[in-house]
């Protein structure tokens, strides 16, 4: 399979204008894995992927807005409008939009993120055309009624209930405000109870008009797809609702941006009464466009991505001292993060951080073992695909890749990259990121010398 897009063609109307360019991102063989892309006139792109021995579909919409978009006072609003949109459109009922896909056996959903929003069904292959229509109704035809608004404002303020009583899903959004402090990219998506409480309709139905226009979508559908069929319904869709009248839009660009985090030796801890205290060590990583990724993602697999990796073999496995500890990376356009993460007793926090820290400068200093980087790149590969076996998980891998790269690499491309990583690469990732002063952010019952002890170990 190869990821050249070597062919493009442009259907004329009647009266000779361009109206749609479309083209062969990667080439299957017999079709097969196929992706193709058309650029619609208002700016709307729609990518395929082809799967003909499924019979399944999944179709996304991707928007290019996320709570990185927001101002502090609109700090939950992307989030909230993702509610929003499944409430009814002035075709259909909120019930009218659950029943049609429950009707044939299908799921629906979405999800917001710091720099994108995504809503998608997954059905049936002969179901496509209704999850497109539906799917398409509720991006483009979305009521915002006041009373949903004020409904739904309870369902988002018992979400973020639910997240605030799980304090090893809390820790990371800390972790995030450690680093990034109160900037777009430090808040939490979901937004706070004050935040949330603070938006009204009109405010949700302007930042709707202005990030949901076709230029800042992407329309991907994966698995037994016909592309040009899948073309024309997402078009009739949206002129239903006119959202194609700008012949002359083009595409939003990718984000891009030189953001640099400088967040060293930062600590934050917050006393709660928790059973555990849940730790993330961490410091500024790499952005999602930096050739250094793979070597990164290889680093992070052998530290903490499996049970083999560094960190669990040194704190589970030889000493006991926690049930889940790994690292990971989260990369945005234009800076990233890199954190491990431990939950342990609160008298055990200081030796589980020591040891941690530990683990991070010797690789920082001396790089990984060859049977590490082996075993990480053979791990690596293996999870990638095994993580694209079924549609939806290849909706969300071309949907994102436009959105975010604006291409598409194929999948024996990416393995051959992974492949490609060598020992001089690993190291000079490691000592680059590893090599940072780390910064701590903690949730946990601890006393006063608990956490002097934590903050001790990131001086």
């Amino acid at each position: 399979m190869t990821s050249r897009a070597h062919a493009a063609t442009a259907r004329p109307s009647s009266e000779g204008r361009a109206v749609a360019r479309t083209q062969t991102l990667l080439e299957g063989e017999n079709g097969i894995g196929t992706v193709r892309r058309t650029t619609l006139p208002g700016g709307l792109r729609v990518v395929t992927e082809t799967l003909p021995s499924v019979r399944s579909a999944t179709f996304g919409i991707w928007a290019h807005v996320g709570s990185r978009d927001e101002t502090p006072a609109l700090n939950g609003a992307t989030h909230y409008l993702e509610h929003l949109l499944f409430k009814g459109t002035r075709r259909r009922s909120a019930l009218d939009i659950s029943s049609a896909i429950d009707a044939v056996g299908g799921e629906m959903n979405a999800f917001t993120a710091k720099e994108y929003t995504c809503y998608y069904a997954r059905v049936l292959d002969t179901d496509l055309p209704l999850a497109i229509d539906v799917v398409c109704d509720m991006l483009t035809g979305s009521l915002i009624d006041a009373a949903d608004v004020e409904a739904e404002r309870g369902v988002v303020l018992e979400e973020i209930a639910m997240t605030e009583d799980d304090p090893g899903d809390c820790v990371h959004d800390l972790f995030a405000h450690t680093m990034l402090g109160d900037t777009p990219l430090g808040r939490p998506v979901l937004g706070t109870v004050d935040t949330v409480n603070g938006l009204g309709r009109d405010q949700i139905a302007r930042f709707y008009k202005k990030h949901y226009d076709p230029t800042h979508l992407v329309v991907a559908a994966a698995g037994n797809v016909d592309h040009a069929a899948v073309v024309r319904q997402v078009r009739k869709a949206f002129d239903k609702a006119g959202a194609l009248s700008r012949t002359d839009a083009v595409p939003v660009a990718p984000r891009d941006g030189s953001r640099t985090i400088r967040a060293a030796g930062r600590v934050e801890v917050q006393g709660r009464k928790t059973e555990q205290a849940h730790v993330v060590l961490g410091m500024p990583g790499i952005a999602r466009t930096d050739d250094r990724r793979w070597a990164l993602g290889v680093l992070n697999t052998a530290l903490g991505g499996g049970m083999s990796s560094r960190l669990f073999q040194e704190v589970r496995e030889k000493r006991g001292l926690a049930y889940s500890v790994y690292s990971y990376t989260s990369s945005f356009a234009d800076c990233g993060l890199f954190g491990v993460y431990a939950g342990c007793r609160p008298s055990q926090a200081a030796d589980v951080l020591k040891i941690c820290r530990d683990e991070l400068v010797h690789v920082a200093e001396h790089g990984l073992t060859d049977e590490e980087l082996r075993r990480a790149v053979g791990q690596l590969r293996g999870s990638t695909v095994l993580g694209l076996e079924d549609t939806g998980a290849l909706m969300n891998r071309i949907g994102k890749s436009e959105l975010c790269w604006g291409d598409q690499m194929s999948v024996d491309d990416m393995l051959a990259r992974m492949a490609a990583v060598t020992p001089d690469e690993v190291r000079e990732v490691a000592r680059d990121v590893l090599g940072q002063r780390p910064s701590l952010s903690v949730i946990g019952p601890l006393k006063d010398k608990q956490a002097a002890r934590l903050r001790e170990a990131v001086a």
